[in-house]
């Protein structure tokens, strides 16, 4: 950096900061949010686009400087709207923005996509005093372009590296690009999105927090979909409380997504009792099938984890079984709804956006299909052999199976059952069955092994229990402080 002063700050204070840090060294006046949009901007082009080249970061806003500048003005005259006044946040590729930023789910099929106007997520953030300054790389169609499609890989924006082992450990999806940039501290704080796993995976992948919400907490509105019955988008951070800041700005009801109408609250603060702690709080440990994909080592990690939560006061339950844990699962409610869901999404983009089906997609891959169809696009093509009706018989008995099997027979059962507060799950392992159910879930750093490779713990409650998550997950980093920053040099 030429500024010898941001230098010094980035350097010495800028990496592992949080939203709190952040913003004390703000209203002290040491540096601004135009400075931090910089500070940013370095590390992005040193470490995202050169060096270990994590090519998490698919495109910055060109608007970025003049935002922070005019918030920085705001403040000196107003002061801060809230915690995330001039804080800088990437969007997942697939999360509208009405600026000049795409949103194209890493397809090349989309990627003049320029949204008409912008998600309530990013409405939401804007309100709150974010600056939007990017768009983050992420799985092609939120991995759901192909069988074995590699985490983080999309046509238009390439590989996503894990920065504790670019191309050694595998970086997570979908929301890969979110998770490796904020554990690379390119930026503060970050949004992915999850239909099964794409924030939890990512976030413990790269040793970050990852809140998945219940489903209607916060708004699917100008969200390039998968799955109406599952897909959420939720925030990415370093710290709990920094995740816990952002779910607090995009959660509300939105007028034109009905999932949100189940929220009753019109305030969200999960900061105030964050630090509540968890004496005598119940969390079972759904160990068995779960534990039985990690190694030996993994799972010492996770039993220390355990053991520090019964330090902390908890009552641990170990094992516990979900009912319905070996039922035999299928993704039939994702192949039926994408074909309907995208084709509503595609028919209100702009006139520039050529596709206006899932066909038109599955067309343009096959025309350029050198550049765009590496991996295959098989389950595109599976979802477009459906009627996009969702009259199809296999697909109403699976929902309904999905939302019993994993609620009442599922995480409500083993919760009323063992009289618990949270379920305990390794990595992300456990996301499936809380994600058929809309529940919501939180992945804490728990480690890492002797080569470095990075494990998180995650907690899943009921429905709108997010405040305890963040109060469980919250205890449970304090005690342990378990987050190391990745050696990017």
């Amino acid at each position: 950096m030429f500024n010898p002063k941001l230098k010094e700050f980035a350097e010495q204070k800028l990496v592992e900061a949080s939203i709190d840090d952040l913003q004390q060294t703000m209203e002290a006046g040491e540096i601004t949010a135009k400075d931090l949009v910089f500070m940013y901007f370095d590390r992005i082009q040193k470490y995202d686009k050169n060096g270990v080249h994590l090519n998490s970061v698919l495109e910055l806003n060109p608007e970025a400087v003049h935002i922070a500048e005019a918030l920085d003005a705001e403040r000196q005259e107003k002061g801060a709207r809230g915690p995330l006044h001039g804080i800088p946040i990437l969007l997942k590729d697939n999360i509208d923005t009405n600026d000049h930023l795409h949103t194209s789910a890493g397809s090349l099929a989309l990627a003049n996509n320029v949204a008409t106007k912008d998600s309530f997520v990013a409405q939401k953030l804007r309100e709150a005093g974010a600056i939007i300054i990017g768009k983050a790389n992420m799985t092609e169609w939120a991995n759901f372009m192909t069988e074995n499609m590699p985490n983080g890989y999309s046509s238009r924006g390439g590989q996503v590296l894990n920065p504790y082992g670019p191309g050694t450990f595998d970086v997570g999806g979908s929301s890969s690009g979110s998770g490796a940039s904020v554990a690379a501290n390119l930026v503060t704080v970050a949004i992915g999105t999850e239909t099964s796993g794409s924030i939890l995976s990512p976030a413990s992948s790269n040793s970050v927090v990852g809140i998945k919400p219940t489903v209607g907490l916060v708004s699917r509105s100008g969200i390039i979909p998968i799955s109406h019955s599952q897909d959420t988008a939720g925030p990415i951070g370093r710290t709990v409380k920094d995740a816990a800041h952002v779910l607090a700005a995009i959660a509300g009801v939105d007028r034109h997504d009905p999932a949100t109408v189940k929220v009753t609250k019109e305030d969200f603060d999960y900061v105030t009792n964050i630090d509540k702690g968890i004496d005598g709080l119940r969390i079972g440990v759904a160990r068995d099938p779960y534990f039985d994909h990690l190694s030996e080592e993994e799972v010492k990690l996770l039993d220390e984890a355990i053991e520090e939560l019964q330090k902390n006061g908890a009552t641990i339950i170990d094992p516990v079984e979900i009912p319905s844990q070996k039922e035999d699962w299928d993704i039939n409610v994702l192949v039926y709804e994408f074909k309907p869901d995208l084709n509503a999404y595609l028919r209100n983009t702009s006139a520039d956006v050529k596709v206006r089906s899932l066909k038109d997609v599955i067309a343009f891959n096959e025309k350029y299909k050198e550049q765009a169809l590496k991996h295959g696009q098989t389950m595109l093509i599976k979802s477009e052999e459906t009627s996009g009706t969702l009259t199809e018989s296999e697909y109403l008995v699976s929902l309904e199976k999905d939302q019993y099997l994993a609620k009442t027979e599922g995480i409500d059962a083993v919760i009323e059952e063992n009289n618990l507060d949270a379920v305990l799950f390794p990595n992300n392992l456990g996301a499936g069955i809380p994600s058929k159910a809309g529940y919501p879930s939180i992945t804490v750093p728990a480690g890492y092994t002797d080569k470095g490779k990075p494990i998180g713990v995650t907690f899943t409650a009921k429905a709108f229990e997010e405040e305890k998550l963040i109060q469980i997950g919250y205890a449970y980093e304090q005690a342990t402080k378990l987050r190391k920053e990745p050696k990017l040099d």
